[in-house]
């Protein structure tokens, strides 16, 4: 790195110094949001792997489009508690929502 490039550490931190808290807050707010999405998309595809099935054969359990999987599989949103009910339904598995430490 030459030295008048600064590192990618560096850039954030001076962007996030120069934010308000209310930005900062939005900031870890939707940070964390992303995390959560992919979390759960990873999920999804293990369970997916682990019973044996492709995207549209657990589209078709679920009564869903191919596509609809890959958007899950992609962390493209949290999906909602049914979403992950019919998931799990079609996986042979059950769903269990926790909040822990």
């Amino acid at each position: 790195m030459t030295q008048n490039m600064k590192s990618y550490d560096d850039v954030m931190a001076q962007r996030l110094d120069a934010m308000t808290d209310k930005e900062r807050a939005a900031y870890e707010s939707s940070r964390v949001e992303a995390d959560l999405a992919l979390d759960i998309a990873q999920a999804i595809y293990d369970a997916r792997v682990q019973a044996g099935l492709t995207q549209a054969q657990l589209a078709k359990a679920m009564g869903v489009t191919q596509s609809h999987v890959s958007a899950l599989e992609g962390g493209a949103g949290i999906p909602s508690l049914r979403t992950l009910a019919k998931v799990a339904h079609a996986v042979g598995l059950h769903l269990k929502v926790e909040i822990a430490a």
